[in-house]
């Protein structure tokens, strides 16, 4: 009977060792904004389905987690506004002052100001995050959109779609110190985290220009080519970059395809077929995974990073435009 009594333990303390081994080390939870729905897509990233679905205001575009992880802020371009989620509620709680059609932002590394691209107005607002205000604007080229800034905080980095030029922003002084003229239709800057680098992907020129930040000059470029394809179709737009910046994602928007890219080489190493128009990408803070999303699909393609290869298809809102991760927090609970 004791002996029996003995196996039984046994066997429940192996059973608990396999399901504590199987059990994820951590969950995340990540948000996409759904352009044309008017709405953002909660999604958790160890069952990799849609939660909760959260009505924000017209036209939701940029998106992204204060550097605290309690809000999520979310730009709605035809409210003129950035609109903020609390992640334990997750439920709009508060706007922040924009100028018209708000698109990217980005904020610094303290996360106490928050820089955002007016696409209508051909400026950057400069938002104090604690006291939710505008502190002023940045005259910048025309249709203002991609948004970045350098890994030491001094220098804030803007596209323009019209004027082709990658603005480089003194955040101390608020003045442009630098234009770099790049190819057609910039729309997102990405730094390389040594800041060695800074990569602009130009959609209507199909490629991706690599600038010198110290000499403010197009050192290279990363062009793509897709048999079967029309180069027309290949329209380079979200860029995601490794935390060892030796690997470079690049959506390539109508050519439904992220494509690998070698940062040392600078030539494309692989295509990844996901959704149709992909958009944008965010990495799982562990990096174990990389979601794209695909606008005219109307879905989220999870990408397991290490093998460069798509495991999951996750259906969200109409036109799904941006996407923000951060480790999750269960809602009405305190992190």
């Amino acid at each position: 009977m004791q002996a029996e009594m003995r196996m039984r333990m046994l066997r429940a303390g192996l059973l608990s060792g396999l399901v504590l081994a199987a059990a994820p080390a951590h969950a995340f939870i990540a948000y996409v904004s759904n352009e044309k729905s008017n709405t953002v897509s909660v999604i958790d990233t160890d069952s990799w389905t849609v939660t909760k679905t959260i009505k924000v205001g017209q036209r939701p575009r940029g998106i992204e987690f204060t550097r605290d992880g309690k809000f999520v802020m979310v730009a709605v371009g035809d409210d003129d506004t950035i609109q903020l989620i609390d992640a334990r509620t997750q439920a709009v709680v508060d706007t922040l002052p924009s100028g018209p059609d708000p698109e990217l932002f980005t904020q610094d590394a303290a996360g106490k100001t928050l820089y955002v691209a007016n696409e209508n107005d051909n400026t950057v607002t400069v938002i104090d995050l604690e006291k939710r205000a505008r502190l002023g604007d940045i005259q910048v080229g025309v249709e203002p959109e991609g948004m970045t800034i350098s890994p030491d905080g001094k220098t804030l980095i803007n596209t323009s779609e019209t004027t082709n030029m990658a603005h480089f922003i003194d955040t101390a002084s608020r003045q442009i110190v630098a234009n770099v003229l790049v190819d057609a239709r910039p729309r997102f800057a990405c730094y390389k985290r040594d800041a060695s680098e800074l990569w602009v992907s130009s959609e209507i020129g199909g490629t991706v220009s690599i600038v010198d930040p110290g000499k403010h000059e197009v050192i290279g470029k990363v062009t793509f080519e897709i048999p079967g394809l029309r180069k027309e179709a290949i329209q380079p737009v979200g860029i995601g970059m490794t935390k060892d910046d030796k690997t470079a994602f690049v959506a390539l928007g109508p050519a439904n395809r992220v494509a690998v890219v070698d940062t040392a080489t600078r030539n494309v190493t692989k295509y990844l077929l996901v959704g149709q128009r992909v958009w944008h990408m965010a990495f799982t803070p562990d990096e174990k995974y990389l979601l794209t999303t695909n606008g005219v699909s109307n879905d989220v393609s999870v990408i397991d990073v290490a093998a460069q290869k798509v495991i999951k298809t996750i259906q969200v809102g109409e036109l799904p435009w941006g996407i923000t991760i951060a480790p999750g927090i269960a809602p009405g609970i305190a992190p």
